[in-house]
């Protein structure tokens, strides 16, 4: 069976957490591959809600691995409170595994998130401020935390006292600017960063952690092999979006990993040849939460319907996110970025009631230069104006459809527009939050 990755193609929000738990009924393990706990799924089953920041989406199907990979960073606190809610909730976690070479978010960390955030006393890239940005960059500059290390008391003290002593300096620097800020007013929160962590408090929390998490812990990228090679079905589960790819996402405006579709591959440790299938993932018209680029922004009323009827909140942190029609020159860009099989549209229910749809599918730049591809500058990208075709709305509403043929033709046609301008088949529609409410376009049932 095929590994398949499932991607978002826009700017994250997309509703992948309910298309990776439909496509996980005929998988044996579902792979979160990258992000960390800056990311919300949220599935809806039999009515009740559930929200998962750092749990793969597939943890409902108590009888699938579901693998926290290498590529994900990890706060320990959150992932033992998630897997406490679940256990409330009556939901086993006996199927879940931690990547042992995943990294660990430390508290200075969020400390450092925190703070980096606040710039002349105004929000510059719009972080979730959970610490995943300066966890990466650890990382990548050998000062990492990995999980297995809170099995080990002796590493875990000696990495721990090399980050702070690499840290101080730059808390205490914070720590200075957030005072004048907020001394002269341009910050209205008080944020606390201690210039001071203390080793032995911090070594043994995560102890702690290590200890609860254990039996959890394995070589993640071996059981991904064990299950390919059987013929079974994996998939991989990433966060955010492509367009906040740190490579090829609207940057600075983008998370701090890659959320496309090539970094399953080393974010759990399997090789390319094992990837068959790209599920991409767009909702019926476009958000974006945070700071950054959004050429089909909508301010008027047709916004606000969008906003209040599709519940567009953050999962993570509640912010309302900015909404607007959906930009088809992204997501051709997206879909050749992944490399994308396959589309499953979300929420497209949420456009019923609307008399016209518009969907951008050229921009102009700023000296009226008609732009058919994303544009690959970024000063371009912020100042370009989209030009829309109109398609007829459909002001039925379409929550109780559950095939092709339910659905009301010109929501048929929308479909069938964004299919034939992309180049890539749309396999099903979301039409409500449930996990039933959805609409299969080809032979799965």
């Amino acid at each position: 069976m095929p590994g398949t990755v499932i991607v978002g193609t826009q700017w994250g929000d997309e509703g992948k957490g309910k298309i990776t738990d439909l496509l996980a009924r005929d998988a044996s393990a579902i792979v979160r591959f990258q992000g960390g706990n800056n990311a919300g799924h949220t599935i809806v089953r039999d009515g009740e809600e559930f929200k998962f920041h750092l749990i793969p989406s597939g943890i409902l199907h108590e009888d699938k691995y579901c693998v926290i990979g290498n590529g994900v960073v990890v706060d320990p606190r959150v992932l033992l409170e998630e897997i406490d809610g679940l256990k409330r909730a009556g939901i086993s976690v006996s199927n879940l595994r931690v990547s042992s070479n995943a990294h660990l978010i430390m508290p200075y960390h969020i400390l450092l998130d925190t703070a980096g955030e606040i710039k002349l006393g105004k929000l510059s890239i719009g972080t979730t401020r959970r610490g995943i940005g300066p966890a990466y960059a650890d990382k990548a500059l050998r000062l990492g935390v990995r999980v297995q290390d809170m099995l080990d008391e002796k590493i875990l003290r000696k990495k721990i006292m090399t980050a702070l002593e690499d840290k101080q300096h730059v808390l205490r620097e914070l720590s200075v600017r957030r005072r004048k800020l907020h001394k002269e007013a341009e910050i209205d929160e008080e944020i606390p960063i201690d210039d001071r962590l203390d080793l032995h408090s911090i070594t043994e929390e995560y102890l702690s952690y290590g200890h609860r998490l254990e039996p959890l812990i394995t070589d993640t990228a071996l059981l991904c092999w064990n299950e390919l090679d059987a013929g079974n079905k994996v998939i991989f589960e990433g966060a955010q979006a492509a367009l906040l790819d740190l490579d090829h996402g609207t940057y600075p405006f983008v998370t701090s990993s890659n959320p496309i579709a090539g970094a399953a591959c080393t974010g759990a440790g399997v090789g390319p040849t094992d990837i068959q299938e790209v599920v991409g993932i767009v909702k019926a018209y476009t958000t974006r939460v945070g700071a950054g680029p959004f050429p089909t922004e909508l301010f008027d009323d047709v916004g606000k319907h969008m906003s209040a009827k599709g519940h567009e909140f953050g999962t993570t942190t509640g912010r309302p996110r900015r909404c607007g029609w959906l930009d088809l020159v992204a997501l051709k860009y997206a879909v050749r970025l992944n490399g994308t099989s396959s589309l499953a549209m979300t929420k497209l229910d949420v456009l019923a009631g609307l008399d016209t749809l518009k969907v951008a599918v050229r921009y102009r730049s700023r000296e009226g230069a008609v732009l058919n591809e994303f544009p690959y500058h970024q000063s371009i990208l912020h100042n370009a104006t989209p030009e829309y075709v109109d398609l007829p709305g459909f002001g039925d509403e379409i929550t109780h459809c559950r095939s092709e043929e339910d659905l009301p033709p010109t929501a048929r046609d929308y479909v069938t527009f964004i299919s034939d301008f992309v180049g890539v088949p749309i396999q099903l529609i979301g039409v409500g939050p449930g996990r039933e409410q959805v609409v299969w376009i080809d032979a799965r049932t």
